[in-house]
């Protein structure tokens, strides 16, 4: 998921400098930051700490994450057309809390599960 984002982030660059829109800079940036990073972040660490991954929080977590994070992007692009702001502000409500909600059940998990014992052993 996060290599998708990845190329969306950057074709949503491309786009941008193809057409000087750059209005959409926020967008971009939420989709390579929120989308990528985060993803990519939470990815590795799971990697790592595979026991983590498969507690109730972190099956919880990457769910709230994979169905909060596109909703939450949507409203990034929703915001930058006319006449959608109120519904882009739903979005980014629905989208932003599932997102935090997710984050807050990862940030339990890591200090719950995540130590030396459970690292990942070749």
């Amino acid at each position: 998921m996060a290599v998708l984002y990845l190329v969306l982030g950057i074709c949503v660059g491309l786009f941008m400098s193809m057409t000087l829109q750059l209005n959409w800079g926020s967008a971009h940036a939420h989709v390579n930051l929120v989308g990528f990073a985060t993803t990519a972040l939470f990815g590795v660490i799971y990697t790592i700490y595979p026991q983590a991954a498969k507690t109730k929080l972190g099956i919880w977590h990457f769910w709230l994450h994979h169905i909060g994070v596109p909703v939450f992007l949507l409203s990034a692009f929703l915001v930058q057309v006319p006449g959608m702001l109120d519904t882009a502000h739903i979005f980014t409500y629905t989208g932003g809390g599932a997102f935090l909600l997710g984050v807050i059940l990862f940030i339990i998990n890591a200090f719950t599960n995540i130590n030396e014992a459970n690292v990942l052993k070749e």
